[in-house]
């Protein structure tokens, strides 16, 4: 346990800090979960209403240096290509007439 005055309102900011980085860890973690999962059941209307959501949290969370913003260019960017590969199979390719 600190000693001096200002070594204790450190560890007292630095818990409230904790709990706050946490909560914002934890909402980017469901956020990207719930984004995987609507992927995988092929659910492609709600996936994309909710990758909105998801990119919000993300550079929400690299704003406030929760995860560093390369990081959350990368999620994001895996996130849309899985999407987009989804979207993909969905589309009936035609041949072309003569």
């Amino acid at each position: 346990m600190p000693n001096l005055k200002t070594s204790i309102k450190d560890l007292r900011k630095n818990r409230r800090k904790e709990v706050i980085n946490d909560r914002i860890r934890d909402r980017v973690k469901r956020a990207r979960k719930k984004e995987r999962d609507l992927i995988a059941s092929g659910n492609i209307e709600e996936a994309k209403k909710s990758m909105k959501h998801t990119f919000k949290v993300l550079d929400k969370a690299a704003k406030k240096n929760v995860i560093k913003k390369g990081k959350a260019d990368r999620l994001k960017s895996r996130l849309a290509k899985n999407l987009n590969k989804l979207s993909q199979k969905d589309v009936k390719t035609s041949k072309k007439s003569n």
